[in-house]
């Protein structure tokens, strides 16, 4: 756990970055220089899993740290929060304010928990911290060691559970797409909607910010991280104006080989849909291999890619 010896301050609002100063932080009797972090929470959008008398979701990550302002769930079973952080990051830490008024102990024992996956809402995510207690009115740290996801939550496991939260940020950073450096190739080309533009880093969903194969039988993209890589996690976004079934059933192969154009290297996964427009995030456990391949198997397929991320690391961590 991490707490702060001075105040937070906040500075900005509304649309602007919040910016958390610390003169210092001490980490388990250890100080940590943390100045100019930027609050990855209070860009994010944040939902939960009920609402009691307007205590909304959002009030979490409003750069608001009143212990009077928070959120508030109905009395349930697992009650969660979580905030899309609308990308993927590196989660350093995690911070959370309890409310300042009554009932601190209701915060006993929530989970952190980060990830991508939004199955169960996302309280399966992997586990960054439990939460003991925090003292009504306090901002407590969690250090979460760059565990990496798109989704942050706070679930409270048992029955009969409140959940209220006045302030969560969170602090981490980016990391390195590689597919950005890469070298871009598909099966057959649709116009002008080149290999490439899956991997400009433009998220845009729309015409002409897609890649675009001919009809044709197990259409296929690649790209070549031009380097040997354990393979982390690979997202793509799906194009948004239409057609957003024809990615059903895509698989995503990683290795070294170019056979068959790559499409017989080791699967990662198979993507069972991505709603029009979105992102989705797909776990490879560090997979190896230089070639990331999308490949739709079947007859008269055609496959149209809006933006592939590949993360991960070079074997040996270099």
């Amino acid at each position: 756990m991490v707490y702060a010896e001075d105040p937070l301050m906040i500075r900005g609002g509304g649309s602007g970055d919040v910016i958390n100063k610390f003169d210092s932080l001490k980490i388990q009797h250890r100080n940590l220089s943390t100045r100019h972090t930027v609050n990855l929470a209070f860009n994010g959008v944040a939902a939960q899993s009920s609402l009691y008398n307007y205590s909304w979701a959002s009030i979490a990550i409003d750069g608001d740290k009143d212990s009077g302002s928070c959120t508030h769930t109905q009395k349930e079973t697992n009650p969660w929060w979580r905030v899309d952080l609308r990308g993927l990051y590196r989660v350093r830490t995690v911070s959370i304010t309890n409310r300042g008024d009554c009932c601190a102990e209701r915060l006993d024992g929530a989970e952190i928990r980060i990830g991508n996956s939004l199955e169960n809402n996302g309280v399966m995510n992997p586990r960054c911290a439990v939460i003991s207690h925090i003292p009504a009115g306090e901002t407590h740290y969690f250090q979460c060691n760059e565990m990496e996801g798109r989704y942050v939550v706070v679930v409270i496991p048992g029955r009969a559970k409140w959940l209220t939260l006045c302030e969560v940020d969170v602090y981490g950073s980016r990391p390195v797409n590689l597919a950005l450096k890469g070298v871009a190739v598909q099966s057959s080309l649709q116009g002008s909607y080149i290999a490439s533009r899956a991997i400009d880093g433009n998220r845009q969903t729309f015409l002409p910010h897609f890649t675009h194969t001919q009809e044709e039988t197990n259409p296929w993209w690649r790209v070549d991280l031009r380097d040997v890589y354990r393979v982390r996690s690979v997202s793509i976004t799906n194009r948004g104006d239409c057609c957003s079934e024809r990615l059903d059933g895509a698989e995503i192969r990683i290795g070294n080989s170019l056979e068959n154009n790559g499409v017989m290297n080791p699967r990662c996964t198979v993507i069972s849909h991505i709603p029009a427009g979105e992102t989705h995030y797909f776990q490879c456990n560090e997979m190896e291999g230089r070639y990331i391949v999308v490949v739709i198997p079947g007859s008269e397929k055609i496959l149209t890619l809006c933006e592939v991320d590949v993360y991960g690391s070079r074997p040996g961590g270099a």
